[in-house]
């Protein structure tokens, strides 16, 4: 009997990193081909992962809750075949060989690249070169997709696989066909794909975007962060000087101070994850990760306590079984209720928000609009076509793109390049993202080329991608790429914010609640439904009157509509 080892695949996206949802297999099921074995849920979305053998399953690598990275070990199948006493092939063997083949050396450049990319299953046989003989669905993650074409490939061997006769399975051979279909698809970030360099240069602080990659295509690889770090260890050997390595090398930032004394498994000091808490101006769902949690006796101090409190503070806080067996908070001298760790998507909200707010220097304008006129124009469609009658968001949105098309600003990107200079970049077209409240947090999907849909094809799309958003099934690739976000805070009863913009776009519109209110209308007083539209802005792309101007533009067409149609 040989087992097969699966390891968690390459999500793609420069995702490393994903939690284990739920079992979808229990050890000791029969699965199939291409079944799905498991949910997880990235920073990005939630998918299921089919498996690419088919047997029995041996062993589960991982507990719901858990986060693996790219690589580790995920399942193990048995294929069921007796193995013949004489062979005595121990599982163990093919479950290390992933590991074993990532050490050992490639005989050309581009076998070298092929190795470093298999970052998913390993077979633990010989893998058959013959595309022919080995099909597979083409199914890698569900709700990616890709295509069932062959590719290339070569003949390789483990270091510890057996050549006795049926060594290359058609589930091995399947498995590498779904992992070079995957390998094979295009990338955000075409300089560095495999996940172990990726991992690699983290560990040891290389600024990828420094060096030159000896690659395919100028892809960088293990060589080149190694040939990186020999040059820096070189450097220093010959100047006692300290310094930035001119060799793409981040400084690392100095090391905290250690504790007096290792904290006991689940006492207060021994967590460091904090909930995280709703910025300024943004809807509950973002997350503001500036604050952190001090040690008992760093909170004491800080606090102006005497020694002797700090130390009976200190004492009480890692009493953690107290009359109800609750953890006390050594700050606030509270239960603690719960501790979430800031993970997945909250991880990815928290990030993006500091992101945001580091690099960003936004200025925020906004405007009261009558919106009257657009409410009597939607109830009219609605009478005449209840089935396909456009939403309120959806001719916001149209006059959101009419008002970009005019001032082309707000629809660009400003990038940093490697010696520092910088430009702006604008597209030719719209993907506008809609800020998403969903059960796993803020998501932004967006409507690739939403330019060049009609009002009613908007209002279609827009039901779609929001519907998919909040069923946490949207893809990577549906969940990036936006170029400008509408975001509706008005559902939650709200008139105002300001907005966070989503990095690394330059604009973001906010839209209030539509509410009674007395409003001016040919010298006489009246009651109108009246909004808020908010608009950040990045201060180094756009200034006042390109801001100033679209966001003028999306008023007057919210308070004339009928108009605003003509003109587009």
């Amino acid at each position: 009997m040989s087992i097969n080892v699966f390891h968690l695949p390459d999500l793609g996206e420069g995702l490393t990193e994903a939690d284990i949802l739920h079992w979808l297999v229990a050890e000791g099921d029969t699965v199939a081909m291409d079944q799905p074995i498991v949910e997880v849920e990235t920073a990005k979305s939630a998918v299921e992962i089919p498996s690419p053998f088919e047997g029995t399953v041996h062993k589960l690598h991982g507990a719901e809750g858990e986060t693996l990275t790219v690589g580790q070990w995920l399942i193990s199948v048995s294929d069921g075949a007796e193995t013949p006493a004489s062979e005595d092939a121990p599982a163990p063997a093919t479950e290390t060989s992933a590991t074993e083949s990532e050490d050992s050396p490639a005989p050309t450049q581009g076998a070298s690249y092929r190795e470093e990319e298999r970052a998913g299953t390993q077979p633990s046989a010989e893998e058959s070169a013959d595309d022919s003989s080995d099909e597979s669905s083409g199914n890698v993650l569900i709700g990616y997709g890709t295509t069932s074409g062959g590719s290339s490939r070569r003949r390789r061997r483990g270091k510890s696989a057996r050549t006795s006769g049926g060594s290359a399975t058609g589930q091995s051979g399947a498995a590498s066909h779904t992992h070079d279909a995957l390998t094979a698809a295009p990338r955000m970030a075409p300089t560095v794909i495999s996940p172990l360099v990726r991992k690699l240069a983290k560990e040891h602080g290389v600024d990828i975007t420094g060096l030159i990659g000896t690659g395919p295509g100028g892809l960088i690889m293990r060589q080149d962060i190694r040939a990186a770090l020999d040059q820096v260890d070189d450097q220093r050997r010959r100047s006692d000087a300290a310094g930035p390595a001119p060799t793409g090398l981040a400084t690392p930032p100095p090391a905290p101070p250690a504790p007096a004394a290792p904290a006991a498994p689940g006492s207060a000091a021994h967590h460091t994850s904090v909930p995280p808490t709703p910025s300024k101006g943004w809807p509950a769902t973002a997350a503001d990760p500036g604050h952190s949690t001090l040690p008992p006796h760093a909170s004491a101090a800080r606090g102006g306590m005497r020694t002797g409190e700090a130390g009976a503070e200190t004492a009480a806080s890692a009493n953690v079984a107290g009359t109800h067996g609750q953890n006390v908070d050594s700050r606030t001298g509270l239960a603690v209720a719960q501790r979430e760790p800031v993970k997945g998507v909250r991880k990815a909200i928290s990030d993006a928000m500091t992101r945001s707010r580091t690099e960003i220097p936004e200025a925020t304008i906004w405007v009261d609009v009558d919106a009257t006129e657009l409410l009597n124009l939607r109830a009219s469609y609605k009478a005449k076509d209840p089935e396909n009658a456009p939403s309120l968001l959806a001719l916001l949105a149209r006059f959101t793109l009419a008002g970009l098309r005019a001032f082309p600003q707000l629809c660009s990107r400003l990038e940093t390049h490697e010696d520092g200079t910088r430009s702006i970049v604008r597209f030719d077209g719209v993907n506008l993202g809609l800020a998403v409240e969903s059960e796993r947090g803020l998501l932004v999907p967006n409507l690739r080329n939403a330019d060049q849909l009609n009002t009613v094809e908007l209002n279609q799309r827009m039901r779609e991608v929001i519907e998919v958003a909040r069923s946490g099934k949207a893809s990577p690739a549906e969940l990036s790429g936006s170029t400008f976000t509408l975001n509706n805070y008005g559902v939650f009863g709200t008139d105002g914010a300001t907005p966070i913009i989503n990095h690394p776009e330059v604009g973001i519109l906010g839209i209030g609640r539509i509410i009674d209110k007395p409003w001016v209308v040919n010298g006489e007083l009246a009651v109108r439904k009246v909004t808020t539209l908010t608009l950040a802005f990045d201060h180094r792309v756009c200034d006042g009157g390109s801001a100033g101007g679209f966001l003028r533009f999306v008023a007057d067409a919210v308070e004339d509509p009928t108009s605003a149609f003509l003109r587009m």
